[in-house]
């Protein structure tokens, strides 16, 4: 019996998530593994660029009708393995490209911790090899894993780029949050898992990231098409943060000025309007109260 699904929420990166497809159907633990593509309503021809994959039933293919954003794909995907009734569900973008023993390597340590997690969260690199700076995992709400030997290290945020966990956990936290659309919303969900339950970094378990650059968010160099979506990242970091108490606001206190100053020394245009968007963005996420959504619908 199949026990594990991944789930893969793809937008418009057909070739990337044909890539990724072939990844998980190489596991040497693939006996245990479905695959679950997500489809953000691509119009880049997702559909038939893999259509001999649905066909032989190797995978299962759902098309949301619309753009969800990541979160929404997300909330959608893990709803769905939910409640086709998989065990265990393996999170991750279409251009996550796991290393054929990652699955094997998150089972062996399900094994060994009894199941006593909250989730497990793989070593993630990116295509010249070094660590994908996007996804090193917090330990703390200040502080980033560091280079160890050690296989397993408890951790508290974790990216969705091959992220690992029990449908009893998901039955228990809710889902994603689907109004987040982009950004914050793997670390929101990571956090309420660790709130919870003890969480962990397992080394052992590998994946490439092939986005198109090694570095994380940073609206003084963003591209000017691209500003407007930072929108939802300040706005959902007020959230994730405000929960945390004075020590998320303390932090988010020093975070956002060091933003401003970076647009400042580096933005190469367009200063005040990168500015005003980290404010406006801020401002709102103080009136920004999603709700959590449940496996069964319910909302709290």
């Amino acid at each position: 019996m199949k026990t594990t699904a991944a789930v893969v929420v793809t937008f418009e990166r057909k070739k990337l998530l044909r890539e990724n497809i072939r990844s998980l159907l190489a596991q040497t633990a693939a006996d245990v593994l479905d695959i679950i593509v997500i489809d953000n309503a691509s119009s880049d021809g997702t559909r038939e660029y893999i259509s001999d994959l649905i066909e032989s039933r190797k995978i299962i293919y759902r098309n949301t009708g619309e753009n969800l954003g990541g979160a929404g794909g997300f909330n959608f995907g893990i709803k769905l393995a939910e409640k086709l009734g998989y065990d265990n569900i393996w999170v991750m973008d279409d251009d996550c490209i796991p290393k054929k023993d990652a699955l094997e390597e998150f089972l062996k340590w399900d094994r060994k911790l009894s199941g006593n997690y909250g989730f497990l969260s793989g070593r993630v690199f990116w295509k010249d090899g070094s660590i994908c700076k996007m996804n090193v995992q917090k330990t703390s709400l200040t502080s980033y894993v560091k280079r160890s030997r050690e296989p397993l290290e408890r951790v508290i945020m974790a990216s969705f780029v091959s992220l690992f966990l029990k449908a009893d956990v998901v039955r228990d936290v809710g889902l994603p949050i689907s109004d987040f659309f982009i950004w914050t919303d793997d670390w929101e969900y990571t956090r309420r898992i660790s709130e919870k339950y003890d969480c962990y970094l397992v080394r052992t378990s590998k994946a490439l990231h092939k986005s198109k650059n090694n570095k994380g968010a940073d609206i003084s160099l963003e591209s000017q098409e691209r500003l407007e979506r930072y929108r939802y990242l300040y706005r959902n970091d007020v959230y994730l943060y405000r929960r945390e108490g004075l020590k998320g606001f303390l932090y988010q206190s020093m975070r956002l000025p060091c933003h401003a100053a970076r647009v400042l020394l580096k933005a190469p245009d367009k200063k005040a309007y990168r500015l005003r968007i980290i404010a406006e963005g801020t401002i709102s996420g103080f009136g920004f109260h999603p709700e959590t959504e449940f496996p069964k619908g319910e909302r709290r």
